[in-house]
């Protein structure tokens, strides 16, 4: 018997790699999205999950949800964002959660993020610590994810908080940190000893499909990484070697990209917009955000199988020139 998935926001960056391995290993794919666009699913419904209702047809003899679906977190957070945050991340889990209840689904698999837990830290924080989550993006997610694990709506809910997800077409930091170092007008930073953990994407999706058939993951929260945090600085070389290009011998003064941050926030307060670049952004390349993601290796056996500087080349030839 072919077991069906229901996969939410299944054209994102994620999710078409996520069909293609679900069906590869013979499930039958429903996909849902807000606007029509073809993929390797057997069947689409358009729904614009936490604004309109689901179905219950919907879900009907669906075995798993993966639920990607959501806002994604941004750095500038402006007035209004709890709420668009609650409808895209909150709302839209509850209302997946009891149509599954009401039609016997077993297993709910949920994509929430590492910043339900914070901004993370440097490498010597406690693993063992959770703190709370500190932007609206976080806390929408945190709260989805107790919805998820507390409503006993499925019998096999799971939890997964991917790091920051990498591969071909990237999207977000990374995608702007490729374009801004092919176009040439990227510093060479000093290595400031930040580090990042990041996941590659088939090996987050190779850790999804064993979520939602060990029954040792139920009720389990996942954190998925590639068990080796990035400073910036490798990240930039990781680019420039891709592109064919020496790393230069000579590094930006720290102070100077400070003061530049700090003109980039009056001219985005002069103009009412935020400037390319600011102090959000300086807090992006050079923070740490590191998180420990030992536990679904040590509970059921995961291995991540791919690093950063082994994929950036396939990376790089995928991300297109700024227009």
């Amino acid at each position: 018997m072919t077991n069906i998935a229901l996969v939410t926001g299944a054209s994102g960056f994620i999710g078409p790699s996520l069909c293609r391995h679900l069906k590869a290993a013979g499930w039958q794919v429903r996909a849902i999205m807000r606007r029509p666009v073809p993929g390797p699913w057997d069947a689409s419904i358009l729904i614009d999950l936490g604004r309109e209702p689901v179905p219950l047809e919907t879900l009907a003899d669906v075995d798993c949800v993966f639920h990607l679906a959501g806002k994604a977190h941004a750095l500038a957070q402006g007035p209004g964002a709890d709420e668009e945050y609650r409808l895209a991340n909150c709302r839209s889990t509850l209302d997946l959660l009891a149509a599954s209840r009401a039609q016997g689904v077993r297993g709910f698999v949920y994509f929430s993020s590492v910043k339900a837990i914070g901004e993370g830290g440097g490498p010597g924080d406690d693993p063992g610590s959770e703190p709370a989550a500190l932007s609206p993006y976080g806390r929408s997610k945190r709260a989805a994810e107790d919805a998820v694990l507390t409503s006993g709506a499925v019998p096999h809910p799971v939890v997964l908080r991917p790091s920051l997800v990498y591969g071909p077409n990237p999207k977000g930091y990374l995608e702007l940190l490729i374009r801004a170092v092919r176009a040439g007008w990227f510093p060479p930073l000093p290595d400031l000893g930040n580090a990042r953990s990041m996941v590659h994407r088939d090996d987050l999706v190779a850790a999804t499909l064993r979520c939602a058939i060990d029954p040792r993951a139920r009720g389990q929260t996942y954190v998925v990484t590639d068990g080796t945090p990035y400073s910036t600085r490798q990240v930039y070389e990781f680019i420039l070697t891709s592109l064919g290009r020496r790393v230069p011998g000579w590094t930006l003064p720290p102070g100077l990209l400070r003061l530049a941050a700090r003109g980039g926030d009056v001219l985005g307060r002069m103009r009412g917009s935020r400037f390319v670049f600011d102090s959000d952004v300086l807090d992006k390349l050079i923070g740490s955000a590191v998180y420990d993601g030992s536990q679904i290796c040590r509970e059921l056996g995961f291995r991540p199988h791919r690093g950063l500087g082994e994929s950036m080349a396939e990376i790089v030839a995928s991300t297109r020139p700024a227009p």
